[in-house]
Parts: C-alpha cells; sequence; structure tokens
C-alpha cells in the first residue's frame, strides 16, 4: 500500500476537532465516556493530543537509529496486550482525564493553531525521514507514525461518537484503508491466521474476538 496521504491525514485531524467541538461533547464533559474510566473530557484530549504529538515530533530532528516496522511497533508497545486495570492503559486514561480539568474551550482552542501548522510541518523535508516516539524509546518512518496517529484519530473519533450516541464519524477512504490493514496485521499476529480467516469468512467458525487491541 502506497503511503498515508498527508492532505488526508489533515482532513482527518480536522474531522476529529469537528467531531470534539460539537455541544453533546461540551455538554458531557465531566460524564463517564464509552471507555470505562474516562471521561469524556479525558477521552477528547487522548483523542486531540495526537495531533499534537504529530506537531510536536516532527519539529525536532529525525531520529538516526534505523527505525522499527509498524507491526513490530504495536508488537512491542505494552498498552496492546495489557488488560484494562494494568498501569499501561490506567496510566493513559489517568492522563486524559487529569489534562481535561482546563476544560473544553482550552482544550479544543489549543489543538485549533496546530492543524494550521500540520501542511508546513507534513511538507518539510527529513533526512533521514524518521521520528523518534519517546514514550516507547524507538523509531518509526516518518509514514508509519501517521498511521498509528490515524489509527488513535479513527478509533477513538468512534468511541467519542458512542460516548454522545451520534452517528460513526466517516473518514476519507484512503485513510479507512490504511486503517483497516493495520488493524488486520495487528490482529492476525496476535490471533492467528485461521482465527481471522475465520471472522471474516466461516462466522460459524470464528473464535469470539479477532480484536486487534
Amino acid at each position: 500500500m502506497e503511503p498515508l496521504d498527508r492532505d488526508e491525514f489533515v482532513a482527518a485531524c480536522r474531522i476529529a476537532h469537528e467531531l470534539a467541538s460539537r455541544q453533546e461533547v461540551t455538554a458531557t464533559w465531566h460524564l463517564e465516556s464509552a471507555c470505562a474510566g474516562m471521561t469524556v473530557g479525558g477521552l477528547t484530549h487522548h483523542l486531540l493530543a495526537q495531533i499534537r504529538h504529530v506537531t510536536t515530533l516532527l519539529s525536532r530532528p529525525p531520529a538516526h537509529e534505523a527505525p522499527i516496522s509498524l507491526l513490530d511497533h504495536y508488537a512491542r508497545a505494552a498498552w496492546v496486550s495489557a488488560e484494562p486495570h494494568d498501569e499501561a492503559n490506567t496510566s493513559i486514561r489517568d492522563e486524559g482525564n487529569t489534562a481535561a480539568h482546563t476544560g473544553p474551550d482550552t482544550v479544543l482552542s489549543e489543538i485549533e493553531p496546530l492543524i494550521r501548522q500540520l501542511p508546513a510541518a507534513l511538507g518539510a523535508t527529513r533526512d533521514p525521514d524518521t521520528v523518534l516516539i519517546p514514550w516507547q524509546g524507538w523509531s518509526l518512518g516518518t509514514d508509519d507514525f501517521l498511521v498509528t496517529r490515524a489509527m488513535e484519530l479513527v478509533v477513538h473519533s468512534d468511541d467519542l461518537a458512542a460516548s454522545i450516541d451520534a452517528e460513526p464519524v466517516v473518514f476519507p477512504a484512503v485513510v479507512a484503508e490504511h486503517i483497516v490493514q493495520l488493524l488486520a496485521g495487528v490482529a492476525l499476529r496476535r490471533r492467528g491466521q485461521s482465527a481471522l480467516v475465520r471472522a471474516l469468512s466461516r462466522p460459524q467458525r470464528a473464535p469470539a474476538t479477532i480484536s486487534a487491541f
């Protein structure tokens, strides 16, 4: 598959921000979201933080260590296989909930200028074209890094829409294709070939879950 189109990535960021700006989000900011233990505000902050991660990390010098593959990134990340009550996941929820205490106006207004900066940040030349992910301690190619952030935008936008009883958000087809391919690849590694094949073609023999995460 071709690298994720960067203009489409910017479009995905705008879609997520538009969802987060809805009145229903503001009205339920302090209530629990569809993600257990996370408030609507905490979920919204975590969703929009993906945009901040892109602008922040692309403003730093490229990583000179060899990047790992996209699927290896998810094989190494502790949260992928952690239980909901494990620290790898509770820390993410707690961080979002705490950051959301500043309120919806602050959280939303901080992201608007970052979206305007994205085209320039994404168009800048990087040599090598890599990004160090400091909270993980390894590097990805820039295109793979953008797919990881797009996955967060798509999945958590669905969480947020469910939290406010809204219709699912539709992202550009090229973004959705990259995310489906990523999730299928992670699920294939975690659940095995037959589980994935059966879930997609033989539901009568499908396992209880083929979830990537």
